[in-house]
């Protein structure tokens, strides 16, 4: 009974629908080529994850480390004690032309700053890019990065900083 009053609704909204206009294939020769957009030549790129140390323990007043790396793994050095296990690598999806060898520039290190001011640096940024970077036949490319972050004991507090990564064909 249902699958009859769910047939009936849908007969009912078919039959009160504009006539569906079509373009006559027998008019025009057929053509298999892809269309390609005005700005088919543009290179995009899109931040599927962030990189995010979450939360980090630090011991004491010394300089310590937490490292994340492009293959997931991570450590801790000086007076970081202990990493998040919710701590996550970056992922970024380069989309553009098929095929294309593209050259992505990433920072050596940057600043994060807190609320307050303070600021503590990540550096040696690392990739699992291969060596020569290319799009595939879909002209996409995922890549992931990771790097270290130096803090102090008294670096208590939230801190965000921006990483620019350029992408472009060479």
């Amino acid at each position: 009974m249902f699958g009859r009053i769910l047939l009936a609704l849908a007969l009912a909204v078919l039959s009160g629908a504009a006539p569906a206009v079509a373009q006559c294939r027998l008019c025009d020769t057929p053509t298999t080529a892809r269309e390609e957009s005005p700005n088919s030549g543009d290179v995009s790129l899109e931040i599927e994850t962030r990189l995010d140390f979450d939360r980090l323990i630090v011991d004491g007043q010394g300089n310590g480390a937490a490292v994340i790396r492009p293959d997931g793994s991570s450590l801790v050095e000086g007076a970081v004690t202990q990493l998040s296990p919710r701590a996550m690598f970056g992922t970024i999806v380069v989309r553009g032309q098929p095929n294309r060898i593209v050259r992505v520039d990433l920072p050596h290190r940057i600043d994060l700053y807190s609320v307050g001011g303070s600021r503590i640096r990540f550096d040696d940024v690392a990739s699992d890019l291969p060596a020569l970077p290319r799009l595939d036949s879909a002209g996409r490319l995922t890549f992931r990065f990771g790097g270290r972050l130096q803090v102090s004991g008294d670096s208590e507090g939230d801190y965000r900083g921006e990483l620019p990564i350029t992408v472009e064909y060479p």
